[in-house]
């Protein structure tokens, strides 16, 4: 398989997350056990990014390695701080989103940065890329609450 096979595959995996997480109410459990004032709105906004974003990524993989890399990277961040960690901090309370997270966002994962044989920089680099694109919903998500950002 090639970069890009395991870049179109990682979209699928990521579209298949997804309806992991609407099905089994992700959004009352992402209030109920980690916090976050999150609405399904927002829910579909920021997953419509992200397929967008895995689109981009499958599209640029012959030409532009750190873009598959960084989505690989999203999403072994997402498995482990949004699904893996929380299910292990609320003593195995599901967490909607992790049996797609376990089987298919750890291994498309790891192989996508195995097959790419990326060098240590190039690791961090896709980690940090895949880190801001994990925070920031999240970051924009408790900001528009403050009056600064507001619009009406």
């Amino acid at each position: 398989m090639s970069l890009t096979d395991y870049a179109w595959l990682a979209l699928a995996a990521y579209a298949v997350h997804i309806l992991e997480e609407y099905m089994f109410d992700w959004r009352n459990w992402a209030r109920a056990v980690i916090g976050l004032p999150v609405e399904w709105p927002d829910f579909y906004m920021t997953n419509s990014v992200v397929v967008v974003l895995g689109i981009v990524q499958a599209a640029l993989a012959d030409s532009m390695t750190i873009a598959p890399l960084s989505y690989a990277a999203l999403m072994l961040i997402n498995a482990t701080f949004f699904h893996v960690l929380p299910f292990i901090k609320a003593k195995g309370r599901f967490s909607p989103g992790l049996m797609t997270a376990v089987a298919l966002f750890y291994p498309l994962g790891i192989a996508e940065f195995v097959h790419a044989r990326a060098r240590a920089g190039e690791i961090l680099f896709a980690f940090v890329v895949g880190a801001i694109l994990m925070a920031s919903p999240i970051v924009f998500l408790n900001l528009k609450g403050k009056p600064y950002f507001r619009q009406t």
